[in-house]
């Protein structure tokens, strides 16, 4: 974790009581727990000031630069190998700091280690990147996507930035905006608010379904276009449940387009799941900057996309 003292910052932090020094400015402004910062204070550079070792007694001013080092050799992730694969792909980095990384999901391509994908996973190519870069620390996906879904995921790199951004999901600040194509073609501009249990299919281990025993699941959309067939879709969730968007527009009566396990059509012309996880926005968990970021349909869904007659760079 890094701070740059602002004018802002010391502001802030002058209008509390006690001195503005690195203690205050960890507790106050970086949201830090006393066992945090107590950890932090015995690893050998757990806590520096403008690039040296410093007690958190210390004052701090305009300029400033605070280190924290949350995590250490010691507890990495030595269980999360390095990519091994068919020629290790490009990570596509949208944005990294000292807490957050930020990438683009390829289609095809599983987030996390399971179910025989142990080495070649989105998870494993971001070890490898941060290895390469001499930083050994344990990732931490917040949120995953599945193997056909293309997009955006956020991993961080110490357990405390994990902790508030798990907060944040659940309180909203937190926002995933993903794109679909759907068979069948709902209304242009319609949007609605799908609020049913999800839970597993007994008749099948791969599925899930709406079911009155299932979790909670709640998921928005809205129609941005309609044609040929297709809806292009605006999909916003308040909860995480396995397969939630595609269970849900099955069940609304317009499965994804190329998902042959929820009734979907298609696959020939797009041969996965058209599901894109295309816009995030979140709270940086120290600094409380706020981040967006956004990436384009990929080729595939853009070329489906068109048969909706609206420009995809557009959506």
């Amino acid at each position: 974790m890094e701070i740059h003292v602002s004018k802002e910052i010391l502001g802030q932090m002058e209008m509390l009581p006690g001195a503005t020094n690195v203690q205050k400015l960890l507790r106050h402004h970086a949201g830090l727990s006393k066992r945090e910062i107590r950890q932090a204070k015995f690893r050998e550079e757990g806590i520096r000031k403008n690039g040296n070792r410093c007690r958190v007694t210390e004052r701090v001013g305009l300029q400033d630069v605070i280190c924290v080092c949350l995590e250490t050799e010691e507890n990495r992730s030595d269980h999360l190998e390095t990519f091994q694969g068919a020629g290790e792909p490009i990570l596509r980095v949208l944005y990294e700091d000292a807490d957050l990384l930020v990438v683009e999901k390829p289609a095809g391509m599983a987030s996390h280690p399971s179910g025989g994908h142990y080495r070649d996973t989105l998870a494993n190519l971001v070890q490898s990147y941060l290895l390469k870069k001499g930083e050994a620390c344990r990732i931490r996906p917040v949120g995953r996507l599945d193997r056909e879904t293309s997009g955006i995921m956020v991993f961080a790199k110490n357990q405390a930035a994990a902790a508030r951004l798990g907060e944040q999901r659940k309180n909203g600040a937190f926002h995933k905006t993903y794109t679909a194509l759907a068979v069948g073609e709902l209304p242009a501009g319609s949007r609605g608010c799908i609020r049913q249990p999800i839970g597993p299919d007994p008749e099948d281990r791969l599925r899930m379904r709406v079911d009155d025993g299932g979790k909670p699941a709640v998921t928005h959309w809205e129609v941005e276009a309609s044609g040929g067939g297709l809806s292009l879709v605006r999909l916003t969730l308040e909860t995480g449940r396995t397969h939630q968007i595609r269970v849900h527009m099955a069940w609304l009566g317009c499965p994804l387009a190329g998902d042959s396990l929820y009734g979907g059509a298609l696959e020939k012309e797009i041969g996965r799941t058209a599901l894109h996880a295309g816009k995030v926005r979140l709270v940086q968990p120290f600094t409380g900057e706020v981040l967006e970021f956004e990436v384009p349909l990929p080729r595939d869904m853009e070329r489906l996309a068109a048969r909706v007659g609206r420009d995809a760079q557009n959506v």
